[in-house]
């Protein structure tokens, strides 16, 4: 191979020669000798696989050349033909592949923002986002892996008091990133290096035979409801959706929809936030801002996302209110609810004031089975982790049992710390009943499972 790349090597350097012989109004003939010594130098360098001596050995053998002036040979090397740069290029290009080089650094781009984590690491070691994540694990991916993972651990850098601090934004962020990622899964729900979850809808060995009520604990009939959260293969997480991708996402959700509403057993109404669908004309679901507010102090409609530091800092809550709304129905004084665009591209849900905890959950399992079986919805999952969802606290079964009950005791100076002081050793979750990171009123809490996994 070194012969052949020195032979071609040294005639396209005889044929450079006499270009520049050309160039510079010298005539060197076709076999002039300095042309084969010329060959021969290449061909020497090529075999010792110093490419970069081959222009000094040209240049040596030109300079002996009589009476040929300095001046007039280096303009005519300036002013060679682009075949000789090819031919340079095609000689590089056959010799031994250099090692790969490793991802670069984040240098400056990043800095401020590694900085920063490595002081919430020190200041808040409850951050799992800044205790999982490193500078040199950070520079360890390629800049358009690290610009991906800032966007995950953005919201855990800018709230330094977040718990979790991170989001997924594709679905496929659990495995590119799953050096940050697993171990943090894993903290969070308690889960050995070996574990992988594995969904299971059969409640007959829990509470008796599968009846979970909780006048048996001497309660009264309490408002509960219970959610999943779901995310499509085809589409990105909601915090890496622009505005256009969040309304196409809804206009196909409309068709799963009306197949909802068309079917005897559900019927129900969309209820849209989004202003317009841009070319594809007027939002025939629109609803007023009076309705809006109507529906989450009825506990159907989510809050307003763009005041949510946390959810804002993810990119979840950009473009707002475009392509989020919920869907709803209501049967024997249960709601079936569907919100679309919120945290995850899906909450399939079922509420209802009850004793009975399994009611709710049945009838939550027949909705998400119609849901599920609508052509075009394939949700995003994982092997390890189960059903994806944006944020790690939710992955698994993507399940959220809660209820809402009054603990005057522990909510007496109007903030939930004591209950959630309380709650954590118990493997449970204390928030205001208007959602997550809504303040207590009237002493009433949402309480919930802490782990879905």
């Amino acid at each position: 191979m070194g012969a052949c790349l020195g032979s071609a090597a040294g005639a396209m350097a005889g044929d450079a020669l006499k270009a520049a012989g050309d160039a510079a109004g010298v005539e060197v003939p076709e076999d002039n000798a300095l042309a084969n010594m010329a060959a021969e130098k290449m061909q020497e360098a090529v075999e010792d696989k110093v490419a970069e001596k081959v222009e000094a050995k040209v240049d040596a053998a030109l300079e002996k050349k009589e009476e040929e002036p300095e001046v007039e040979v280096a303009a005519a090397e300036e002013e060679a033909p682009a075949e000789e740069a090819e031919a340079e290029v095609e000689v590089a290009v056959e010799e031994p592949a250099a090692e790969e080089e490793a991802p670069a650094a984040a240098g400056g781009e990043f800095d401020d923002f590694l900085t920063k984590l490595e002081a919430i690491k020190e200041s808040h070691p409850d951050n799992l986002c800044c205790k999982y994540l490193t500078r040199e694990l950070f520079n360890s991916y390629t800049p358009e892996e690290q610009k991906v993972l800032y966007n995950c651990a953005r919201t855990g850098v800018e709230n330094e008091d977040s718990g979790v601090g991170a989001y997924a934004m594709t679905p496929s962020d659990y495995e590119t990133f799953s050096k940050f990622f697993d171990p943090l899964i894993r903290d969070y729900h308690g889960a050995t290096p070996d574990q992988k979850h594995v969904t299971n809808w059969d409640a007959s060995t829990v509470g008796d035979n599968g009846v979970l009520d909780v006048s048996k604990l001497g309660l009264d009939p309490l408002s509960i409801r219970v959610r999943v959260g779901r995310n499509l293969q085809s589409f990105n997480l909601p915090g890496m959706m622009d505005q256009a991708e969040r309304i196409k996402f809804e206009m196909m959700m409309l068709k799963a929809f009306q197949k909802l509403i068309d079917d005897p057993e559900f019927g129900g109404n969309i209820y849209s936030l989004t202003p317009d669908f841009g070319g594809e004309g007027e939002n025939p679901n629109k609803i007023s801002d009076e309705k809006y507010q109507e529906l989450v102090d009825a506990h159907v409609m989510f809050k307003d996302m763009a005041a949510d530091p946390y959810l804002a800092s993810a990119g979840i809550a950009s473009d707002w209110p475009y392509g989020r709304g919920c869907y709803m129905t209501e049967q024997d004084g249960f709601k079936f609810v569907v919100w679309f665009g919120e945290e995850d591209c899906l909450r399939v849900m079922v509420m209802g004031k009850t004793t009975r905890i399994d009611h709710v959950f049945t009838r939550l399992k027949k909705l998400l089975d119609t849901i599920e079986s609508i052509d075009g919805l394939e949700f995003a999952t994982s092997a390890d982790y189960g059903y994806v969802t944006s944020c790690p606290s939710n992955l698994g079964t993507g399940m959220r049992a809660s209820v809402h009950i009054p603990l005057p005791n522990l909510t007496a100076d109007g903030t939930d710390a004591k209950a959630k002081e309380a709650a954590k050793p118990l493997g449970l979750s204390v928030r205001g009943t208007g959602g997550e990171h809504t303040p207590i009123k009237d002493n009433l809490v949402d309480i919930s499972p802490r782990g879905r996994l």
